[in-house]
C-alpha cells in the first residue's frame, strides 16, 4: 500500500499526521511458520512420487495420482494465501487533523457518489433510498457532494421512490446535522432510537408516510395517477410507455436535487441528486454492473466531474458520517505519493448476521483478513471504495486520450448541471469489462498499471450491508463469482503471468488466490470422496499410525487449520471459535457446489456450449426464512443439483465412517488384523460427518419448509447407493 514519504506516520514539521501504518508483530512468526510448512509440503510430494514409482496395486496408483493432484492444488492455494501473511499491516487515520492540513472544509475536493440498483423487486427501492439518504447526510460540504443513482432495471418505481426521497431529504438532512446523528439511515435510526420527542416523532411520521407510498406503488407495479403530484412528475413518469421495457429503452436522466437552487427547510444547500437509467437495447451487450458504473462515470464527468468517486452497492448504507474524511486522510495526505494512490477501500461489513454466522456471510478473509496483507494495497471489492477519478483513465504516468474531451478527469465543469448542453453530452471511459466480477478485475488492472491503494478499516463500520440469509442465494452468488474469476484466471491477463510480471510475485499471488478460487473444488471433491470410497473398499491410501509419515499428515492438517483459526480470531469483530467453525464448513460446502458448478459453467461457455448471465442477489427478506436463520437452521428448501452433490457427499462420508468403525470393532473382536492404515481415512470421514450434521438434520429429522426436499434426498440416496455398489464390486 502507499506509504508516507520518509516516516511511518504522515507528519511533517508543518502538518500533523493524517495516517500511520505499522507492520504487525505476527509477520515474523508467519514467515517462520511458512518456511517450516513449505518443507513439510516438499516432504509430502516426495512421498507421493515415491508411492507413484512403486504402487502396490493399480487402485493404489490411481488413488496416489488423484491425491497428488489434490495436494498440488492445496499447495498452490496455500502459497497464494501466504502472500497475505508475510506483510500484515495495520493502518490508522486521524480525521481530526484533516481540516488543519487542507485548510478547512473549503479545501475538501468535490465528491461524486455512485449507487447501483438493478431490480425493484429483488432490491426494494426503500432500501436504495436509505442508502442514498445516509450518504447525502455525510459530514461533508453539501455544495461539493453529488449522489448519482443508476437504475439498471429502468423502473419507474425506483424513480418514484427517489422523487419522494428528494422531498423527505429537505427535512432529514437538517435533522441529522442539528442532532449530530451518527446513524443517518432513516430506517436504521428509527429502528434503534428509543428517545422520542416532538421533532423526532414528526420526522418519523414523514418517513413512514413516504415508505407506505413507495411500498404501495411497488406492490401495484406502477405509479398510479393518485400518487403523482404536479405536472412535473407527470411529465417525467410519462416516459414509461408500453414500448419502454427493462432491456429496451432510451436513457433517462433526471436531476431530482440541484445544489444551485434547492435548499432544505433550514435554508442550507442540498447535495445534488441525479437519477440515471442508461439506454439499453437487446442487440447491444450492456456489460452488467461495469456498464452501469461506466455510464455513471460519463454522466458525472459532464455534470460535476468530482476528482473523488465513491462506489456503493444499493444495500450498503453509510454507518459513519465521517467516512469521507477518513478517506481523505489518504487521498489528501501531502506526505503520500498522490500520483500513485488510486483508491481507498473500506471493508464490507454486514448487519443481520446471526450469532454463529452459519453461512459465513461476513466473508472475513476476503474483506478483513487478506486486505491488510496485500503489499501494494487491497483489491477493489465493488462497494465502499473511494476512487481518484484520474485512476480510471490510464496509468499514473500516462492518461488515455479521450475521443470526447468533455469526459476528461482534468476538466472543470461550467454552468448548471441541468443545462441542455450538459444533458446532451451525458448521453454520449473506467470500470473494466471482460469478467462478471468487474470489481476484482478493475482493481487488478489498476494495480497492474501502477496504481496503489490503501485499506481503511476503522473500528466502527463505515458501511453496513445485507448478506444473503438463504443458502441457495449464497451458493449462486459464489458460483457467479467463481465464473467471473475464472474468466480472469485463464485470460491473457492471468495473475500468475501478467500479474506477477506487472506487480511482483507477492501481489501476483494475492490476486491469483482469488482468480483460482474455483480450484478449491478439485482438492475438496477428492478429499470428500476418494478416501471414503477407498475405506468402504478396505483400501489403505494413507500412512499407518506407526509410520513417521502419519505425523506429517497430522501436522499439515492441524497446522493449516490452526493458522487459519489464528487469522480469524486475531481479525476481531466477533471472531469466535463457533463462527470460525461455521466459516470453514462453508468453505467446504462452496468447494463442492459453487466452485464445481461454476467451473462446469465456465468450461461450457468457453467451448461455446452454454452462456451465463448475471442474476441479482435478492435483498428481500422472507419472514419465515429470517426466523429459521436467526435460529441457526440451514435453508435447504429449494430443489437444486448443488444440494444433490452435498447430500451424496454426506451419505458417502457417513457410510464410510460406519464401515470403518465396523472394521475396527471386527478386528478388535478377532484380536488380529491390521487397521492402522485406515485410521486417517476414518478420521477424515468423521471430520466430514461432523461438518455434514446440518445436512443430516435437513434430510432425516426436520419437517419445516427448510428441510431437504424429498426429491433431492431420494436422488442423492440413489446415486450414493450406486456408488457404494460399484465400489463394493470393484
Amino acid at each position: 500500500m502507499v506509504a508516507p514519504k520518509g516516516s511511518m506516520a504522515s507528519a511533517t514539521t508543518h502538518h500533523p499526521p493524517l495516517n500511520s501504518h505499522k507492520l504487525l508483530r505476527r509477520a515474523l512468526p508467519n514467515r517462520a511458520f511458512a518456511l517450516i510448512y513449505a518443507c513439510a509440503i516438499l516432504a509430502l510430494f516426495y512421498r507421493h512420487v515415491k508411492t507413484l514409482l512403486r504402487p502396490t496395486t493399480a487402485a493404489n496408483a490411481v488413488a496416489a495420482l488423484l491425491l497428488l493432484l489434490a495436494d498440488a492444488v492445496l499447495a498452490f492455494m496455500w502459497s497464494t494465501t501466504e502472500s497475505f501473511r508475510l506483510y500484515p499491516t495495520r493502518n490508522e487515520e486521524f480525521p481530526e487533523n484533516l481540516e488543519k492540513v487542507v485548510g478547512g472544509t473549503g479545501g475538501f475536493p468535490a465528491l461524486d457518489v455512485f449507487i447501483c440498483t438493478a431490480d425493484p423487486y429483488k432490491e426494494p427501492p426503500m432500501g436504495v433510498v436509505n442508502t442514498a439518504l445516509s450518504v447525502m447526510a455525510y459530514e461533508y460540504p453539501a455544495e461539493k457532494l453529488s449522489v448519482y443513482v443508476s437504475d439498471d432495471g429502468g423502473s419507474e418505481l425506483t424513480l418514484f421512490a427517489f422523487m419522494e426521497a428528494a422531498k423527505f431529504a429537505g427535512h432529514w438532512l437538517p435533522f441529522c446535522r442539528e442532532r449530530s446523528l451518527v446513524e443517518r439511515s432513516p430506517e436504521a435510526y428509527f429502528a434503534s432510537n428509543h428517545c422520542g420527542g416532538a421533532e423526532t416523532d414528526k420526522i418519523k411520521m414523514m418517513y413512514e408516510r413516504m415508505k407506505v407510498r413507495v411500498e404501495h406503488v411497488v406492490e401495484r407495479g406502477k405509479v398510479g395517477e393518485d400518487y403523482i403530484n404536479g405536472d412535473r412528475e407527470r411529465q417525467v413518469l410519462s416516459k414509461w410507455t408500453d414500448e419502454f421495457t427493462r432491456q429496451n429503452h432510451p436513457a433517462v436522466i433526471e436531476i431530482l436535487l440541484n445544489n444551485s437552487r434547492d435548499r432544505d427547510i433550514a435554508g442550507n444547500v442540498m447535495p445534488n441528486l441525479i437519477y440515471l437509467s442508461r439506454e439499453k437495447s437487446k442487440n447491444v451487450p450492456h456489460q452488467f454492473k461495469a456498464g452501469a458504473l461506466n455510464a455513471l462515470l460519463r454522466v458525472s464527468a459532464v455534470m460535476t466531474n468530482a476528482p473523488i468517486l465513491l462506489t456503493l452497492d444499493c444495500d450498503m448504507r453509510s454507518n459513519d458520517p465521517e467516512t469521507p474524511r477518513r478517506a481523505l486522510c489518504y487521498l489528501a495526505d501531502p506526505m503520500t505519493d498522490q500520483s500513485q494512490l488510486g483508491y481507498v477501500q473500506f471493508p464490507q461489513r454486514f448487519q443481520g448476521i446471526n450469532e454463529g454466522d452459519i453461512y459465513g456471510g461476513d466473508l472475513k478473509r476476503l474483506f478483513q483478513i487478506n486486505p491488510i496483507g496485500m503489499k501494494n494495497g487491497p483489491s477493489y471489492v465493488g462497494t465502499g471504495c473511494f476512487f481518484r477519478r484520474r485512476s480510471l483513465f490510464g496509468a499514473p504516468s500516462a492518461i488515455v486520450p479521450l475521443e470526447i474531451p468533455e469526459l476528461s478527469p482534468e476538466r472543470c465543469p461550467k454552468g448548471p448541471i441541468q443545462s441542455e448542453e450538459t444533458l446532451a453530452l451525458a448521453g454520449k471511459v473506467g470500470f473494466r469489462y471482460g469478467s462478471l466480477v468487474e470489481d476484482y478485475y478493475t482493481g487488478y488492472k489498476l494495480q497492474c498499471e501502477g496504481w496503489r491503494s490503501a485499506f481503511c478499516h476503522p473500528e466502527r463500520a463505515a458501511f453496513l450491508g445485507d448478506a444473503p440469509i438463504c443458502l441457495i442465494d449464497v451458493l449462486n452468488q459464489n458460483k457467479r463469482w467463481a465464473i467471473g474469476l475464472l474468466e480472469v484466471a485463464f485470460s491473457k491477463f492471468s495473475p500468475v503471468t501478467y500479474g506477477v510480471q506487472s506487480m511482483g510475485l507477492l501481489m501476483g499471488l494475492s490476486y491469483a488466490h482469488y482468480a483460482f478460487w474455483a480450484m478449491w473444488s478439485i482438492a475438496i471433491t477428492v478429499y470428500a470422496f476418494l478416501p471414503q470410497i477407498a475405506l468402504i473398499n478396505g483400501l489403505s491410501i494413507f500412512p499407518k499410525v506407526s509410520e513417521p509419515w502419519f505425523l506429517l499428515y497430522i501436522f499439515l492438517f492441524l497446522g493449516a487449520y490452526a493458522q487459519d483459526l489464528a487469522d480469524f480470531v486475531l481479525a476481531g469483530h466477533k471472531g469466535t471459535l463457533w463462527r470460525w467453525w461455521n466459516d470453514q464448513r462453508m468453505c467446504l460446502i462452496r468447494g463442492l457446489t459453487s466452485y464445481v458448478f461454476g467451473t462446469i459453467e465456465y468450461t461450457l461457455k468457453s467451448l461455446g456450449v452454454a452462456t451465463h448471465g448475471f442474476n441479482v442477489t435478492s435483498k428481500v427478506l422472507d419472514d419465515e426464512q429470517s426466523k429459521k436463520y436467526e435460529q441457526g437452521l440451514f435453508e435447504f428448501g429449494a430443489v437444486s443439483p448443488m444440494f444433490v452433490v452435498l447430500a451424496v457427499a454426506a451419505i458417502v462420508n457417513l457410510a464410510s465412517l460406519l464401515q470403518g468403525l465396523t472394521m475396527v470393532v471386527a478386528v478388535a473382536r478377532r484380536s488380529g488384523g491390521d487397521v492402522e492404515g485406515l485410521v486417517l481415512q476414518i478420521l477424515l470421514a468423521g471430520f466430514g460427518v461432523v461438518n455434514c450434521l446440518p445436512i443430516y438434520k435437513a434430510m432425516f429429522i426436520r419437517s419445516d419448509k427448510g428441510r431437504m426436499p424429498t426429491k433431492v434426498t431420494l436422488v442423492s440416496a440413489f446415486i450414493a447407493s450406486l456408488l457404494y455398489t460399484a465400489v463394493s464390486l470393484a
